[in-house]
């Protein structure tokens, strides 16, 4: 039987330059998608795959998430006065209990295995999960909720991968396949960012992780790999041989809210799920088109 998995960590201190001038002051996880950020999709992402303990690594200027995720109270008393339950509602309900949200500083940004080693003494050598909120999934069983269903399986660490066109390997962490049955691939290798000529497939992660304590034993030596930054996987990859290591084929559509584009499509995909905006958006799509 697994070691279930409790607690997740959030990396969320990149500077969003790719958004200015929006993200100047603004935290790029506070976007909205439709009405709801970016934090908070992945926060209930979590929630219902049965996390109970968060960590949000941040950098200077993401203070506005801490505020997002306490009681606002002049706001609560303002719509218990006018009756609106409803509002009252979505912003009572948002965060985690207390005591179980946390926060810890990356004080540089050295890359993803860095900002996932910064919420090291909160994992305390049990597994973990590590949610990307650029990466948005639309899918009626969550992302990390299918996962964890697989995880169950094989144990090991299990990340989330779909396949990307050869000249996009570049862009991502890799697997070296062992073997695959189209739901689950096990690795025998991870490449970062590989050129395409030289990608062993194209079966790329997305951000979404559930990872054993072994990683931060080769996360601790802050070694630097692809644009001289602390990869965590490399760090997944020199796992393997003692962990398990399972690629998982998600159920549901994924959006890079990292990119202008993924940002924009996400908002129109997610407003189309919405009984009170569906018609109104497919009628506007249409004018433009």
């Amino acid at each position: 039987m697994v070691e279930p998995v409790r607690k997740a960590v959030f990396p969320v201190a990149g500077l969003g330059t790719r958004f200015l001038p929006a993200t100047k002051v603004m935290p790029k996880e506070m976007l909205p998608v439709v009405d709801k950020p970016l934090i908070q999709y992945a926060i209930e992402e979590a929630r219902k795959a049965g996390i109970e303990d968060f960590v949000l690594v941040t950098g200077r200027g993401k203070n506005i998430m801490e505020d997002h995720f306490d009681h606002a109270y002049e706001l609560e008393a303002i719509l218990t006065d006018r009756g609106r339950a409803s509002d009252l509602d979505s912003v009572r309900d948002l965060a985690p209990e207390s005591g179980k949200l946390s926060y810890t500083r990356q004080r540089r940004p050295l890359g993803l295995g860095h900002a996932v080693w910064c919420a090291r003494q909160f994992i305390i050598g049990g597994p973990f999960a590590v949610i990307s909120p650029d990466d948005l999934v639309l899918s009626e069983a969550g992302c990390l909720a299918q996962m964890m269903e697989a995880y169950n399986e094989v144990g090991g660490n299990v990340v989330a991968v779909e396949d990307v066109p050869r000249e996009h390997t570049n862009r991502y962490g890799i697997l070296d396949v062992e073997s695959d049955d189209g739901r689950l691939a096990k690795a025998r290798g991870l490449v970062e960012k590989p050129d395409p000529a030289d990608a062993p497939s194209t079966l790329s992660i997305i951000g979404r992780y559930i990872l054993q304590p072994e990683v931060f034993e080769h996360l601790d030596k802050h070694e630097t790999g692809a644009g001289g930054e602390i990869q965590l996987t490399d760090a997944m990859a020199k796992t393997i041989g003692d962990v398990p290591f399972h690629g998982f084929r998600f159920s549901g559509q994924r959006f890079d809210c990292g990119t202008k584009a993924g940002f924009v499509a996400a908002n129109v995909a997610y407003a189309m799920e919405r009984e009170d905006l569906a018609d109104e958006i497919r009628e506007t799509i249409k004018d433009f088109l």
